[in-house]
């Protein structure tokens, strides 16, 4: 990571943690222990990929920061609801996330099922709130954007492919297909969220869209990496879970080094795409790059 992505991320992380932890007092009441599971799930952790890229985004448009957060925290708010279902024991069972006991582990099953639905649907209520834009126009396109890469289209979608892999094998074609889905559609909307938010011209969201689409893949391939090569003290979850459950990856299907290889001409690839920004986007350029090496 180059020290201004370093100081970015810091800098972006703090500001991010500040404005979730706005969104989710506590309340008074028995309620008060569901909005305590929400704020489990999504505060003290995590690397803030997806609201940075919606910030970095948003700035090459001149969004306001106020409206970028609150894009930023609702994106947030999605990936954690769907890392709080993914750990459920119907699904990947685990018991870590982020270093720390998972939700269904730290509260119960029927909690942490309540948690992710409370998230998912705070995230489309920020995003409609008119104090995201004044222009309820923009603001039903970012809640029709997310709505996609959120549902059957998208993640979700993506995560049923995921359930099936592990019992019927997927060539190359179908495990690309499944991580743009599950993986690549959320990092998606983030990338292009601030281009909604600033009215931007069409070639400048294609740029943001192709850029995102292989920044997904190169993600991805780096996850699938970490799985074989990392450890639950660097990663915060388990590891090796995929070889287990023989099911296939990018690695299992190309090998640890062609999949690398694949994972940093994707990075590159990623990267090129935002030189129409001629040098305003060198922050998301520097994103790409990291997140093949990331150990995380």
């Amino acid at each position: 990571m180059t020290p201004r992505l370093h100081q970015a991320l810091a800098a972006a992380s703090a500001e991010i943690e500040a404005a979730l932890d706005s969104h989710l007092k506590l309340p008074d009441g028995p309620e008060a222990r569901l909005v305590e599971a929400m704020r489990y799930a999504t505060l003290g952790g995590g690397k803030r990929l997806r609201p940075f890229l919606v910030l970095q985004s948003a700035q090459l448009f001149n969004v306001a920061a106020s409206s970028a957060m609150r894009a930023a925290c609702a994106i947030e708010m999605v990936h954690c609801y769907s890392l709080v279902h993914d750990d459920l024991p119907a699904m990947d069972n685990d018991d870590t996330r982020r270093g720390k006991a998972t939700t269904h582990r730290q509260f119960d099953e029927a909690t942490a099922i309540l948690a992710g639905d409370a998230l998912l649907t705070r995230a489309f209520k920020l995003l409609a709130h008119p104090a995201t834009h004044g222009d309820a126009q923009v603001r039903a396109e970012l809640v029709l954007a997310l709505s996609e890469a959120a549902g059957a289209s998208g993640m979700a979608g993506g995560q049923m492919l995921d359930l099936i892999a592990e019992t019927t094998p997927l060539d190359l074609g179908a495990i690309t297909r499944l991580q743009r889905l599950k993986t690549g559609a959320i990092i998606a909307f983030s990338a292009e969220a601030g281009a909604l938010l600033g009215k931007a011209p069409s070639q400048a969201r294609l740029a943001l869209r192709a850029y995102a689409h292989d920044l997904g893949l190169a993600f991805q391939i780096a996850d699938d990496l970490l799985d074989v090569e990392g450890n639950e003290q660097e990663t915060g979850k388990k590891t090796q879970k995929d070889a287990a459950r023989n099911k296939a990856t990018f690695v299992s299907l190309l090998g640890v080094e062609r999949a690398r290889a694949q994972a940093r001409l994707l990075a590159e690839q990623a990267a090129k795409h935002l030189d129409l920004f001629a040098g305003k986007a060198e922050l998301l350029q520097d994103v790409a790059r990291w997140v093949v090496d990331r150990r995380n």
